[in-house]
């Protein structure tokens, strides 16, 4: 039995079928649903659990090649958000892009992780590297 990490049993079948380039989404509570796409919705509550809760958890195990995320985030949130942001991106690649050709990428991700977090424009997309 897992105890520790990720334990959410479909989260766990939809990474573990990732492969090199491949790009997963994790996605804040309001983001539009993708119908040609696999959806694992964690969203408990407003706020439960966050984006970046999300991917703190798969680092240790997912390797990430790049980080997208709309640019409409840095002008949107408050510096603390933006650091905390920044802090768990790490030294991993990031493009900022305009919120339109983000949601362009969505379609050609394996898969899609629906939380509860409220954070305008925190949602990412990463590249398995």
């Amino acid at each position: 039995m897992l105890q520790n990490g990720i334990l959410n049993p479909q989260m766990l079948e939809l990474i573990a079928r990732i492969r090199h380039t491949n790009t997963l989404v994790i996605a804040d509570w309001a983001f539009p649903f993708w119908p040609d796409i696999e959806t694992v919705d964690i969203s408990l509550t407003r706020g439960i659990p966050m984006i970046l809760d999300v991917l703190d958890l798969l680092k240790p195990n997912f390797k990430i090649g790049r980080i997208w995320q709309a640019e409409e985030f840095l002008h949107t949130n408050p510096q603390q958000i933006v650091d905390r942001y920044a802090q768990s991106f790490g030294n991993i690649p990031l493009t900022r892009e305009p919120h339109l050709d983000f949601k362009k990428r969505v379609p050609q991700a394996i898969g899609l992780i629906r939380t509860g977090d409220p954070t305008a424009y925190g949602n990412i997309i990463i590249e398995s590297e």
